[in-house]
């Protein structure tokens, strides 16, 4: 049984991941913004916290006190849509701090709680990648998410000396909130397969495995 701790988790693939986690047996601590509607009725929520926000990130850090962490999985993201030369750089800008900057948050305030062997996966997103783009647009949210990568990449350098690996996990198209009302939504992956692949995708990290960036069905991605 692992410890597992997934930010994020009020709906869609956060909360998916925790009811994985939670369903084969592990102990699961889902980490919302809200109260976390969509997640099983005995799985342990720690609600309100704004990974954008210093102080409740440092309320969740008291919460976790002395919580061994085996598994921790940062989710919680969002995707604007903007068009050429119609920025809202204000927006973009909140898109950054709550796409890379909120996993350097968390991550950083459950350092200690990580333990020797632990497994850390940040969900961002193959519109990150630089040697997949091959259609621009979005900028906002392309940017933000490669700076996630980036982030992951750092950590791995970071936490490495203690045995602990790190991945970078793109969970495919996936009918959840933010994309409804794209074409054919009924069509997308749905959050609990999409979670059933990042589970095993974390499965899969041992002492040898390098910062990867993954998608959700097992494939390398190009950084």
């Amino acid at each position: 049984m692992n410890n597992v701790v997934i930010i994020g988790a009020d709906r869609g693939i956060g909360a998916a991941m925790a009811n994985v986690y939670h369903r084969r047996g592990d102990a699961v601590i889902a980490v919302c913004l809200e109260g976390g509607t969509e997640l099983e009725d005995d799985v342990r929520v720690v609600p309100n916290i704004d990974v954008t926000d210093d102080n409740a990130v440092q309320q969740l850090a008291t919460a976790l006190t002395d919580h061994p962490i085996d598994v921790l999985v940062h989710v919680a993201g969002r995707g604007s849509f903007d068009r050429w030369a119609q920025f809202d750089y204000a927006q973009m800008l909140a898109d950054y701090d709550l796409n890379a900057l909120g996993p350097l948050r968390t991550i950083c305030a459950l350092e200690a709680n990580l333990q020797p062997g632990g497994r850390v996966g940040i969900v961002t997103s193959r519109m990150g990648s630089i040697g997949d783009n091959g259609s621009g647009r979005m900028y906002g949210y392309r940017m933000s998410k490669a700076a996630a990568n980036m982030l992951g990449v750092n950590l791995h350098h970071q936490l490495e000396p203690r045995g602990i690996r790190v991945v970078l996990l793109h969970p495919g198209t996936v009918a959840t909130a933010m994309t409804r009302g794209a074409p054919n939504w009924d069509e997308f992956t749905k959050p609990t397969e999409a979670a059933e692949g990042l589970v095993s995708q974390m499965d899969r990290l041992g002492p040898d495995t390098p910062p990867e960036f993954r998608h959700a069905d097992g494939t390398l991605l190009p950084w």
